[in-house]
């Protein structure tokens, strides 16, 4: 018998190897990773270059607490991921994985305004459909019902107000619009951020809006004094052939947090987090001067070491441009 805690009742094979694209398990089978173990090894199995770089690094400075320090690593890579996302001045938080991503913008936010004096801003308003993570408020923005049914009394309904998903029938600016009419709706005083995935995920085949559809929602949040966060865990770090996915129409979009995972560091090391504005930050250092939140192994050392050297090899094999250019073949082929 199994002491496992499995995600469902049916049987798993037993992963023991994987290299590339194909995962192999303890009978011999060979299996091809179409998904890339649901948008994580956007790399490829079996780079022992990350590997190493872990182990490097682990016997240097395997953790440190980010209530009291910061480390090389975390201060370099935070450095090298504005500039590969042209986010400049933004600051990194770094954290395990994409829910505790999620948690910590949608906490952000929530303490950018009380530190700014407006305490009345506590709603985010997502879409239907999205899925935002697995942890209560991340899942909370979630516009996922099979997920968040048995969960609901836990949460606060009218602090999660939601937005339809894209309409393709729409061109991006109207469809944008409708934002504006919900704002104007629930009181947009009430309203601290807009959350939408560029391109959805997890609860719609790759859905993603119309051309001007994200340059008109960073318009009519920065309007409304609503924060715009964009979830680029799944379609950022290249992966939709542009550092990121809320640009691939609109270059000149910036939201006020991005958050990011998955891809970060490939797999190899639990890795995401969230790039805030150096407005946010510095209206949050100014105020309080902390963050109100953390996680154990936020900023840990040999998980940056991992997605640094991940960042090492999306340069240097130009993954954005292959991501774009195999992209663009697929869907002829598709087609």
């Amino acid at each position: 018998m199994s002491n496992v805690f499995y995600r469902s009742r049916k049987s798993y094979p037993t992963a023991v190897s994987a290299s590339g694209v194909f995962i192999q398990d303890d009978q011999g089978r060979s299996y091809l990773d179409g998904s890339s173990g649901a948008l994580v090894a956007n790399v490829g199995h079996g780079r022992t270059e990350v590997a190493q770089a872990m182990a490097e690094q682990a016997a240097r400075l395997a953790f440190v607490h980010g209530s009291q320090f910061s480390s090389d690593v975390l201060e370099t890579y935070a450095s090298r991921l504005a500039d590969f996302l042209n986010l400049p001045g933004y600051r990194f938080w770094a954290v395990s994985g994409g829910s505790e991503a999620n948690e910590s913008a949608i906490k952000l936010a929530r303490q950018y305004h009380v530190e700014r004096g407006e305490p009345g801003r506590f709603r985010v308003v997502t879409r239907v459909p999205s899925y935002h993570g697995a942890s209560l408020g991340a899942l909370a923005a979630s516009g996922m019902g099979a997920r968040r049914e048995v969960y609901a009394p836990l949460m606060r309904p009218d602090a999660w107000p939601k937005l339809p998903k894209p309409d393709p029938s729409l061109s991006g600016e109207a469809d944008a619009e409708r934002l504006r009419a919900l704002l104007e709706e629930i009181g947009p005083e009430s309203v601290a951020a807009f959350m939408c995935e560029p391109v959805v995920g997890a609860s719609d085949a790759a859905l993603a809006p119309n051309a001007g559809y994200h340059a008109r929602v960073a318009a009519i949040c920065r309007e409304y004094g609503v924060l715009f966060i964009a979830d680029e865990v799944m379609s950022g770090m290249g992966r939709c052939g542009e550092p990121l996915s809320v640009r691939l129409h609109d270059p000149q979009v910036t939201p006020d947090l991005v958050v990011l995972g998955k891809g970060l560091a490939a797999g190899y090391a639990p890795l995401a987090g969230v790039m805030a504005s150096g407005q946010v930050y510095d209206t949050v250092m100014n105020g309080s001067g902390a963050f109100k939140h953390g996680f154990t192994y936020a900023g840990h050392p040999v998980s940056v070491a991992a997605g640094l050297s991940v960042l090492d090899i999306v340069g240097r094999e130009e993954l954005v441009r292959a991501a774009r250019e195999r992209g663009a073949q697929l869907l002829d082929g598709l087609r």
